[in-house]
């Protein structure tokens, strides 16, 4: 390879016109470039990047930009500078320092000749944007924002693209006929449902406010909704995401801050859906096993607020009516992001509530399934695996070649371990089931967790923890690490679940189970959970926790006997 160079010019038309006779691969050659301007950037492709100049100066999205860079290379081609294009999108959404223009459409990750060695180019060509100013800080610490792992401008996997062109068509198609619609996309964990969501969002609106006289940059498939008719079907188009978790919806909030089009407003909980005054057209509904139903909540308050909002939408108040129903009822058009073996308190939508929506939808013809493994690096069958291994269905032991998943014997050597990988990689983090009191919430002094030894504190957010600057030095709980990625997870698995080697069994402990509203029964349906009932929750809980890790996962269990039972399979 000889070699890429950046070009800078003022974004003018008197400087690009004196720009491009300048050199002959302006106006024949295919080349990558960035616009930007007042905190605003745009990343772009072209087989003749001054004539895409002059078609950008000609429009009010782009003309308002003041600078150019193009990368140039005599070794490029189309594939390399659409993949050079994505590869600068994602890093610059994941940096933060531009709200990026771009709609989301176009990014692609195809494979292609030569691919791995134009990779090495693009980190040079990275790291020379960076000396001029364009990035803030380094490709690692970027991959593990949340800017980034939230991103509407992910690539998305092949199953997930067949999911979201098959949902656009079946909405449009529901729009124009004014029609309902309800739609389910179902997926372990790490196959990316929330990617979808947050994807979705950002394409709807790029839609609809879509200049079908300005053709959009890219081939992709998803471009034929970017033509006159589809903008018009939304034109006052209502949407939102809704977010059971508080953690994860405040970060997603500020992807969407971020993000030109999108609003924080947009993104919701369940109680400010049941308390909106006006319908939506479309709420996508994420982690929606999350939804609740009624019980007790989590603060006297809003068990008060349950009775209101089914008194305002329904004209009185049933115990039988859940979120999911608040859902319902306040929009057009649902899209349920579900994976039912992540409930993990007796508050979520029940077994039966879910599996009624899985068959409704099925039985439509609107149900969609991810199975491309997209955190894990160990692959597709490594959920299937934890799963098996925790609930007794998997009875051999198997390696994951690539991956890092280790049982410890020493939770103090696990907790160094992770120490080492947070300095070599970042996002490495300690994890425990429920199984102590959260003594640090009233005592700031206080040590909740004492492992054979390891004694630390809880974590002291609620909010956002992976990213807060005392996380390395805490633990952090099922509520605050659902819906996030970690490049390292250290499990600790308490003395709520044990094992018992007479009758082969793993079995929950409830005197050792200290989440509060982990094992409540719901006396407002009469309804009482048993040990078994528990176990469940809890299984699913350790199930979130053992696959959080993208690059590896270590594990410490408390209890000796599930210990030495444990060693076949980690």
């Amino acid at each position: 390879m000889t070699g890429f160079r950046i070009e800078e010019v003022r974004f003018s038309a008197d400087q690009v016109a004196a720009w491009a006779p300048l050199e002959p691969r302006f106006r024949n050659w295919p080349v990558v470039y960035t616009l930007d301007g007042a905190g605003k950037i745009y990343v772009g492709e072209s087989l003749n990047v001054a004539a895409r100049f002059r078609q950008h100066l000609a429009s009010p999205h782009r003309s308002r930009l003041t600078g150019a860079r193009v990368v140039i290379d005599d070794t490029f081609n189309k594939s390399v500078c659409l993949d050079l294009e994505s590869f600068l999108i994602r890093l610059f959404a994941g940096d933060g320092q531009f709200d990026v223009l771009n709609g989301n459409h176009g990014i692609t990750d195809a494979d292609y000749y030569g691919r791995e060695g134009y990779r090495e180019t693009f980190h040079q060509i990275f790291n020379e944007l960076r000396e001029r100013g364009a990035f803030s800080r380094p490709i690692r610490e970027i991959e593990n924002t949340d800017l980034f792992k939230l991103s509407p401008f992910k690539a998305l996997t092949q199953d997930q693209a067949i999911a979201v062109d098959d949902i656009l068509s079946g909405l449009f198609d529901d729009l124009e006929a004014n029609t309902s619609s309800r739609i389910v996309i179902h997926g372990a964990p790490g196959t990316g449902k929330t990617v979808v969501g947050i994807f979705l969002m950002k394409l709807l609106m790029d839609i609809k406010r879509a200049d079908v006289t300005y053709p959009p940059d890219s081939d992709s498939l998803l471009s034929e909704f970017f033509v006159p008719g589809y903008p018009e079907l939304l034109a006052d188009f209502n949407a939102a995401l809704v977010v059971p978790q508080q953690s994860l919806r405040r970060s997603i909030k500020n992807v969407f801050r971020k993000t030109p089009d999108l609003s924080p407003n947009q993104v919701l909980s369940p109680w400010e859906v049941g308390g909106a005054a006006e319908q939506f057209d479309l709420l996508i509904v994420d982690e929606a096993h999350r939804l609740n139903q009624r019980a007790a909540q989590a603060a006297g308050p809003l068990n008060r607020k349950f009775v209101e909002i089914n008194e305002k939408l329904f004209g009185g108040d049933d115990p039988s009516i859940s979120q999911l129903d608040w859902i319902d009822y306040q929009s057009r058009h649902q899209i349920y992001l579900l994976d039912g073996a992540q409930a993990i308190r007796p508050a979520d939508l029940p077994a039966e509530t879910t599996q009624a929506l899985l068959d409704d939808v099925r039985s439509r013809g609107r149900h969609y399934s991810l199975t491309s493994q997209m955190r894990v690096q160990a692959g597709d069958d490594y959920v299937g695996y934890v799963r098996g291994v925790l609930d007794g269905s998997i009875t051999i032991g198997r390696n994951f070649p690539g991956y890092d998943l280790r049982l410890f014997e020493d939770p103090v050597d696990m907790r160094n371990m992770i120490l080492e990988r947070e300095l070599e990689v970042g996002l490495s983090r300690l994890l425990a089931g429920f199984a102590w009191p959260w003594a640090g919430k009233h005592d700031p002094a206080a040590l909740d967790i004492d492992a054979d030894g390891l004694q630390l504190r809880w974590n002291t957010s609620d909010t956002d923890w992976v990213n807060s600057p005392t996380s390395i030095n805490e633990v952090g709980s099922i509520h605050t690490i659902q819906g996030y990625d970690l490049n390292y997870a250290g499990v600790i698995i308490g003395k709520d679940l044990r094992y018992d080697p007479t009758t082969s069994r793993i079995f929950f402990d409830r005197d050792n189970y200290h989440d509060p509203r982990g094992a409540t029964n719901n006396r407002m349906r009469g309804i009482t959970y048993s040990d078994d009932d528990i176990l469940q929750f809890v299984r699913n809980i350790y199930a979130v926790l053992l696959t959080r890790g993208m690059l590896g996962t270590y594990v410490y269990v408390c209890d000796r006997p599930l210990r030495q039972y444990l060693r076949a399979f980690l």
